[in-house]
């Protein structure tokens, strides 16, 4: 009998990017186990709603198998003494910068609808690569990218969801573009992707940069002499430095500066990173 008659529904649909020829070998997974006193330090405001924390670039944000201090939101629990941490939003595990939580639910209902009803304004800084000329807005609507062999990655397509960002250059040289950007809407890695549609992806990308096959093999080895030596940073270069919830009852705007690893970046390459 030939093969298509044996398909069924599910097994016809399957997405080959879901399948692999021969089992993964298991490596051991080193959590990133927070302590109590980098959570401290990390904390930039805290009141009777609100505790607002610097994430450093290589801390999850979401709760994970490692045990409560092995995330963002675990790690504020344990700490604060609360039964629930409500995560307002999230960043990427290798994106830096200002996560805001609530301390209750009503609070995190408030706040929650606000980032519902774009009444939250984020703002970030990226290291881009190439010398953006000037200020760009990319309205372009994005979906997944079928043809790429990581299956979370997003892409610019005609069928997508909107998507609005905006980049403006503070700084450029050496080939790299330090920009701050602002988000319209709020789509899964819409900067990265956004970036990667202009030609100037953010530098330390594993799925946007020189090669999506850069996160697999990341996956796969860890990091290498030969990912640092294509991407230049371990990770994605972006960093959310500021968040305006006033509209959403907030009494000020929360910000973080520019990190450490991305600050050496800039000066290595002569890029001024404006106070």
């Amino acid at each position: 009998m030939p093969l298509k008659d044996l398909q069924t529904p599910s097994t016809a649909a399957l997405d080959p990017r879901l399948a692999c020829a021969w089992p993964r070998l298991a490596r051991p997974v080193h959590a990133r186990i927070i302590t109590p006193v980098e959570l401290k330090n990390w904390i930039l405001h805290e009141d009777g709603e609100v505790l607002v924390v610097d994430k450093p670039g290589d801390v999850v944000c979401h709760p994970s198998k490692a045990g409560p201090w092995s995330s963002l939101s675990g790690a504020v629990r344990e700490y604060s003494g609360l039964a629930v941490s409500h995560l307002i939003y999230r960043l990427d595990r290798e994106t830096s910068g200002v996560v805001v939580f609530a301390k209750n639910p009503q609070a995190a209902a408030r706040l929650q609808k606000a980032q519902r009803l774009r009444q939250v304004c984020k703002a970030y800084l990226a290291i881009m690569t190439g010398e953006l000329p000037g200020p760009v807005t990319v309205d372009q609507p994005l979906g997944d990218d079928a043809a790429s062999p990581v299956l979370a990655k997003a892409a610019v397509r005609a069928d997508g969801r909107q998507a609005l960002t905006h980049f403006t250059p503070l700084s450029r040289g050496g080939g790299f573009t330090l920009a701050r950007v602002v988000t319209g809407t709020g789509r899964k890695h819409q900067i990265r992707a956004h970036a990667q549609w202009l030609g100037h992806s953010l530098a330390g990308d594993k799925i946007y940069g020189p090669d999506a096959g850069c996160f697999l093999e990341f996956i796969e080895h860890g990091w290498s002499a030969a990912l640092e030596g294509k991407l230049l940073m371990p990770r994605q270069a972006l960093h959310c430095s500021e968040i305006d919830m006033r509209a959403a009852g907030a009494d000020r705007v929360y910000r973080a500066p520019l990190p450490a690893d991305m600050l050496a970046f800039c000066a290595a390459r002569g890029l001024a990173v404006p106070k």
